[in-house]
């Protein structure tokens, strides 16, 4: 088993993942982001794409992929890699339930998003550039703001975002975790002593409009109930819950 770009597998990646239109899994096959990678590069019948935080894991279920991702989210596409992934790290995976929403740009009212967009009055909402992207990898709340860029040229080049601050410090943030073409996949995270005061939801609504104005797809899959809230505050549409494997 070896790890490659998307680019030098586009056959297996084609074949084993088509018809998965989940964002980070375009990014990776479009080569954007993250790595693939397959059981048997002549005869491929399992492969997976890490991405970040998360492991995609298609085809026939192979323990060998499950052990060789750094990946600390597992997400099966079919129900026969649970037993394995199981049976590979035991007690140290946790099943957990994730949210997608529907991709559907009709849904999305500007009018309700510009309200949503208003901070409160002792907040300032700005984009994120160069100086933010640096502050943003100061914290461990705000490190994932930074997304999968490989640093803060390259995020102003592809990527974008939407920084809360509270006098000369960021307390709050919705960026790009990954780009894919014609859209981004959305993080937003808020500091634990700014949280409850709507942050979220303003840098949210700031970002999806952001999104619109360049005529980009704003991918949101909720890791919580309270996210697939908010993301139905904003407009979203929920598509239902889908299993995951945590580590823990």
């Amino acid at each position: 088993m070896a790890w490659h770009t998307a680019a030098s597998l586009p056959q297996a990646g084609a074949v084993l993942f088509g018809g998965w239109a989940e964002p980070m899994i375009l990014s990776c096959l479009q080569g954007h982001m993250g790595t693939l990678a397959v059981d048997d590069p002549n005869a491929p019948r399992s492969a997976c794409i890490t991405a970040g935080d998360f492991c995609f894991l298609a085809g026939a279920p192979s323990a060998a992929l499950v052990a060789g991702t750094p990946a600390a989210i597992l997400v099966p596409r079919t129900a026969d890699w649970h037993p394995v992934i199981e049976a590979v790290w035991g007690r140290q995976v946790r099943p957990y339930t994730r949210y997608a929403t529907r991709k559907d740009i009709n849904r999305f009212d500007r009018e309700n998003l510009s309200a949503l967009a208003t901070p409160p009055q002792e907040i300032t909402l700005s984009p994120i550039d160069s100086d933010a992207y640096g502050l943003l990898g100061q914290a461990d709340w705000s490190r994932d703001l930074r997304g999968l860029f490989r640093d803060s040229v390259d995020f102003c080049r592809r990527g974008m975002g939407i920084a809360a601050w509270h006098g000369g410090t960021i307390v709050a943030g919705a960026s790009s975790y990954a780009i894919f073409d014609g859209g981004i996949e959305i993080e937003i995270d808020t500091h634990p002593d700014f949280r409850q005061r709507g942050l979220a939801t303003a840098c949210g609504a700031a970002l999806v409009l952001a999104c619109l104005e360049r005529g980009l797809y704003p991918s949101w899959d909720a890791h919580t109930p309270i996210s697939l809230h908010l993301a139905e505050k904003l407009g979203y549409v929920s598509a239902g819950p889908y299993p995951v494997y945590l580590k823990v």
